[in-house]
């Protein structure tokens, strides 16, 4: 074998152990060790010692515990027998874990069977790499993520399956609820492998569940599924519609603010008031039923509305009253008899155009008896003589 004079790592970042495959060294040859790394020299499958970053020249002033193992002179070029690991300890990430198998429970909540699984990612790096060098890797040549998930897998597997199991029964964790609990799951996990990484001389940096797997294929889950999701879908319908109802409220009383608004804002360009507005709306009311005897009271109640109302609806109210008054006393001469001949009198006479008799007003009154008639009739009510 050719004796090395230049010893450096050439492994990849993958790897957490790597050995050098040269055995043979001069007392000169230089020993590279980058910042990630450290070296760990052998001689006689003895661990001598370790070497930090830097350029190191193997010769015995530098490994003082190879003096006593091989005679070699200081200075001299003598070759010797030894081995060199190097460690990786960089931190390396998105390391792959999952369960090999489900964890049956009675789902608490419900009383229904069920089984889970678990996977995710860790981070680790190396502690202490003489103690993960002499405790798990020996005589082999390296140790690659793979392989140390590998030696792990006994204390995850344990580790995660009972606290899963555990930790569902003592906080009444329903199945559907797992997926919001995974930090939780993720930082008490970490804590209890923590201890057992570090037996190895390895350091769990972080350690991640990112999935628990369910059991989709099968049919009684899925019906179980289906009937949880049903519930939950009736009570979020309702509510809702409880909260459409209650924004559609919001919605008419901010239009009808806003109407009021508008209303207001075109009373203030035009200048009148509310009260005006309604002044407005009864004389347009009396002016339709002007024609309409019957409607005097209404007509009186109007015109109090109107009281308040000042000029602005003066010439409108004259009209109005002014021409209702004049068909009143129209309706009051009409098909009246004079009360002296019982001649029927012209429409809106003085005299009596038959006798010359002057017209009372109203009604007029018997002559007989002097009682005053309040309305049209042919005889008296009160004698019963005959008008005219």
């Amino acid at each position: 074998m050719a004796i090395s004079e230049v010893i450096k790592y050439e492994g990849d970042n993958s790897t957490f152990i790597w050995k050098h495959p040269a055995e043979d060294f001069n007392t000169t040859s230089q020993l590279i060790v980058h910042e990630s790394q450290e070296a760990i020299f052998f001689a006689n499958g003895q661990a001598l010692d370790v070497f930090e970053a830097g350029r190191h020249t193997l010769e015995t002033e530098n490994i003082p515990l190879l003096r006593g193992l091989i005679n070699i002179p200081t200075g001299g070029v003598s070759p010797f027998h030894a081995e060199v690991y190097f460690i990786n300890k960089v931190q390396q990430m998105s390391i792959k874990w999952g369960t090999d198998s489900r964890v049956m429970y009675i789902d608490p909540v419900y009383n229904f069977p069920l089984s889970v699984g678990a996977n995710g990612e860790m981070s680790l790096s190396v502690e202490n790499g003489k103690k993960l060098l002499l405790k798990l890797v020996g005589t082999e040549s390296y140790l690659s993520q793979e392989k140390l998930v590998s030696y792990f897998r006994a204390f995850l597997m344990t580790r995660v399956k009972t606290y899963i199991a555990n930790i569902i029964k003592e906080k009444n964790i329903n199945i559907f609820e797992l997926d919001g609990r995974l930090t939780e799951f993720s930082e008490d996990l970490k804590k209890l492998l923590t201890n057992d990484f570090l037996d190895y001389g390895i350091n769990l940096n972080k350690f991640l569940v990112t999935t628990i797997s369910k059991p989709e294929d099968d049919q009684q889950y899925q019906k179980f599924k289906d009937l949880y999701f049903r519930q939950y879908a009736d009570v979020a319908e309702a509510e809702l519609k409880k909260k459409v109802g209650i924004i559609e409220q919001q919605q008419k009383k901010e239009q009808m603010i806003i109407e009021a608004e508008g209303i207001a804002e075109k009373r203030k360009k035009e200048g009148y008031t509310y009260q005006q507005e309604r002044g407005f709306d009864v004389a347009e009311e009396v002016a339709k039923n002007e024609g309409n005897s019957g409607n005097l009271t209404g007509l009186g109640m109007g015109l109090g509305m109107m009281a308040g109302t000042g000029m602005a609806v003066g010439g409108m109210v004259n009209n109005a009253v002014g021409g209702a008054l004049n068909n009143t006393m129209n309706q009051a001469n009409k098909n009246k008899f004079c009360d002296n001949c019982g001649a029927e009198l012209t429409e809106g006479a003085l005299f009596c155009d038959n006798c010359g008799q002057k017209v009372i007003e109203g009604f007029g009154a018997c002559v007989h008896c002097g009682y005053k008639f309040e309305k049209d009739s042919k005889f008296c009510p009160k004698c019963g003589a005959k008008r005219g």
